[in-house]
C-alpha cells in the first residue's frame, strides 16, 4: 500500500499519543516517505542539540521532501554517532561538529533548528541570524527577560524568519479554542488558570560531582553558564530544574500554557505579579526550582494564576495540565488534549450554549514545522505561526513569575522605563555571562 501523505502523517501521530512529549518519527517511517526533489528546491538543515526534541523537531521537520540535514552538532560524541547513524538509514549523512560557530560558518546551511539548553537559546539565535540563517528554536525562547528582548531586536535587524517551538499555536483545537474566546461568547472575562501537575514525578536524588562522561565537551556545555564540576543532576535533560540553565515547570510548560491566555485575551505584560511556593514535596533532593508554585498575575481588567505541583494532586477539571477562561457567561477549558465550554446557570437555564469536548485531532508539531518551511520558502514573517515576537512574550511573563518566587515580594512591571519596582528583582532581568562569553548587545 502506498504512503501518501495523510496516511503518513496520521501514523506518526500516533507515535506520539498519549504522551506529553512528541516522539521522533521511526526512520523506517521517514524513508519510505521521503522523496527526490530538484537541487534548487533543496532547504539545508543543520541540528544544534541533537537529544531530545532537538531530534523529534529535526525528523518533524525531515517529513517535509525539499529538507534535507546537512549538519549536526552537539557537545556530546555519544549523541552524534547514534543521530549520524540514524540519519544513514535513510541516505541522509551531515558532517558532525561540537561548535555551533562552525555550523553557521558554512554557506549552505539555510535553517538552524536550534535545541540546546536554555541559557544557550539567545545567543545561538542571535549569532545564527547575524549569520544569515533561519532559525526555529526551542521554547522558552530565552532564560531571562534581557534575553528575550535581545532576541527580538536581533530579529528584527537581521529580516530573517525565527519561529519558537510553542507548536501548540498550530494545532487545530488550540486555534478553535482561542477563537471561541474571542468571539465574546463567554462575556466579560475576569479570571484565567493555567496549571500543570506532573503526577509520577518521583525524587532526583543529591549524587556527588563526577568525572565528565567520555566524549562530551563539558565546557562548551557550561557556555555562558557558571563554571561548576560535573554533575549528572544538571546535565541533559535534568538542566532544567537549575536556574543556571532554565526555569523549572514555570517555564518548561507555562510557556505553552500561559501563551494560549496572552493569546486569548490580546494582552503583553502584566501590572504586578506574586508567588508562592518553594520545595516542598521533595525539599531534599537536588532539584533547585520550587516543586510547588503559584503565581498570581494582574493585567489590569483581568487575573491570571499559574501553579504547579512535581508528585502530588491530579490538576484542576480533572485534567493533569490545561488553561480556563472564566467568563460571566460560562468557563472554557482547554489542554493538548481538546477543549469544552461549561456555561453559567442561572436560575437553572444556561446562558450559553454547552460545547461538549473537542477531541484533538491532528499533529501539532508536524503542522508548526510545515509553517516554518512555507515561510521560508515564502518570506512572509507575518505567516509564522510563533514569531519570535510570541515565544519572548510569554517567556518572560513566565519569568517573572520566578522573579517574584525568588524575591520573595510583589514585584511591578513598567513597561515604560523597561524594569521592575524592586531592586532585588531588576537583578534577576540581566543574566552574568561567564567563560568569556558575552551578552549580546541590543543596538536600539
Amino acid at each position: 500500500m502506498p504512503l501518501n501523505r495523510r496516511t503518513f502523517l496520521r501514523q506518526s501521530a500516533l507515535t506520539a499519543a498519549g504522551s506529553c512529549l512528541l516522539a521522533a518519527v521511526p526512520m523506517d517511517l521517514l524513508a519510505a516517505y521521503r522523496k527526490p526533489v530538484g537541487s534548487n528546491d533543496v532547504i539545508n538543515a543543520a541540528l544544534i542539540g541533537c537529544k531530545g526534541m532537538g531530534w523529534s523537531d529535526l525528523t518533524s521537520m525531515l517529513k517535509i521532501p525539499e529538507v534535507r540535514c546537512v549538519a549536526l552538532c552537539d557537545i556530546d560524541q555519544n549523541v552524534l554517532a547514534q543521530r549520524k547513524a540514524d540519519l544513514d538509514k535513510i541516505n541522509l549523512r551531515p558532517d558532525t561538529y561540537t561548535d555551533y560557530r562552525k555550523v553557521l560558518d558554512r554557506k549552505d546551511v539555510d535553517v538552524v533548528i536550534i535545541a540546546t539548553p536554555d541559557h544557550w537559546h539567545c545567543l545561538q539565535m542571535t549569532n545564527a541570524v547575524a549569520a544569515g540563517k533561519d532559525v526555529y528554536v526551542e521554547k522558552p525562547a530565552a532564560n531571562s527577560i534581557r534575553e528575550a528582548q535581545l532576541m527580538v531586536d536581533a530579529t528584527k535587524r537581521s529580516g530573517r524568519m525565527v519561529q519558537v517551538n510553542q507548536w501548540q499555536r498550530s494545532q487545530d483545537h488550540f486555534k478553535n479554542a482561542i477563537a471561541y474566546v474571542h468571539s465574546g461568547k463567554l462575556g466579560k472575562i475576569t479570571m484565567t488558570k493555567t496549571w500543570m501537575y506532573r503526577t509520577g514525578t518521583t525524587p532526583l536524588e543529591p549524587v556527588p560531582d563526577s568525572a565528565v562522561p567520555q566524549g562530551v565537551d563539558y565546557s562548551m556545555w557550561l557556555g555562558p553558564a557558571p563554571k561548576r564540576p560535573f554533575n549528572k543532576n544538571r546535565f541533559h535533560y535534568e538542566f532544567r530544574w537549575f536556574y543556571d540553565y532554565a526555569g523549572g515547570l514555570m517555564t518548561d510548560w507555562g510557556v505553552h500554557l500561559i501563551d494560549m491566555v496572552l493569546m486569548g485575551m490580546q494582552v503583553e505584560a502584566p501590572k504586578s505579579v506574586i508567588a508562592s511556593g518553594g520545595k516542598h514535596m521533595f525539599p531534599a533532593d537536588a532539584r533547585e526550582t520550587p516543586d510547588t508554585q503559584i503565581v498570581t498575575y494582574d493585567y489590569g481588567d483581568f487575573l491570571m494564576t499559574w501553579e504547579h505541583s512535581m508528585g502530588a494532586g491530579s490538576g484542576l477539571f480533572g485534567l493533569n495540565h490545561g488553561i480556563a477562561f472564566f467568563g460571566e457567561n460560562g468557563t472554557l477549558v482547554l489542554n493538548r488534549s481538546g477543549w469544552e465550554v461549561k456555561p453559567a446557570m442561572v436560575k437553572n437555564e444556561s446562558r450559553i450554549p454547552v460545547v461538549d469536548w473537542q477531541k484533538q485531532s491532528d499533529n501539532g508539531l508536524d503542522k508548526h514545522t510545515i509553517n516554518f518551511i512555507d515561510v521560508v520558502k515564502s518570506r512572509q514573517y507575518s505567516q509564522l505561526a510563533c514569531p519570535i515576537e510570541a515565544g519572548a512574550r510569554v517567556a518572560i511573563n513566565s519569568h517573572m513569575g520566578n522573579i517574584a518566587q525568588r524575591t520573595g515580594e510583589k514585584i511591578f512591571w513598567n513597561a515604560g522605563s523597561n524594569s521592575f519596582d524592586s531592586a532585588k528583582a531588576n537583578k534577576l532581568v540581566t543574566p552574568e555571562y561567564h567563560n568569556g562569553w558575552k551578552l549580546p548587545t541590543r543596538l536600539s
